[in-house]
């Protein structure tokens, strides 16, 4: 299960819509504990993708790495990503199972005409196919950090 406040469901919204035509990237920064990843931070990353920004992303390894050390600063890991789907479901396509890491949990929102729609998770199984994961949005607000 991945939980995440609605502020923070709301953020990566606000940014799929923002980068509308193409997809928003961004890294979640958290802990995980049992079954439960819990988001902290989100940091933004840029779509590097020049070809097909439209359709895929492209997360530089220069951005990977600052996201990493700010997540290592504060005491959490990189426990998952986002990403949006313009005019698409929020469904994972062949092309981000291919591209996925096991265990990270994978956000996926659906932008229609600049609207965000239905927000999905997802998590590569041992079987490399990706399996729903639920979303919580219980978190008190004193946790939200966007």
């Amino acid at each position: 299960m991945l939980r995440a406040t609605p502020g923070q469901l709301d953020a990566i919204r606000r940014h799929a819509e923002d980068a509308y035509p193409q997809e928003c990237c961004g890294f979640l920064l958290g802990s995980a504990r049992e079954d439960v990843k819990e988001v902290v931070r989100l940091v933004p990353a840029e779509n590097e993708r020049k070809d097909s920004a439209d359709r895929r992303y492209l997360i530089s390894p220069e951005a990977y790495l600052s996201a990493e050390r700010d997540a290592s600063a504060r005491g959490l890991d990189i426990i998952g990503f986002y990403h949006s789907h313009p005019d698409h479901p929020a469904r994972p396509s062949e092309f981000d199972r291919v591209h996925a890491l096991p265990w990270c949990s994978y956000i996926i929102v659906s932008v229609q005409a600049k609207q965000a729609g239905d927000l999905t998770s997802w998590v590569l199984s041992e079987g490399h196919r990706f399996d729903a994961e639920p979303v919580e949005t219980s978190l008190p607000a004193d946790k939200e950090i966007a």
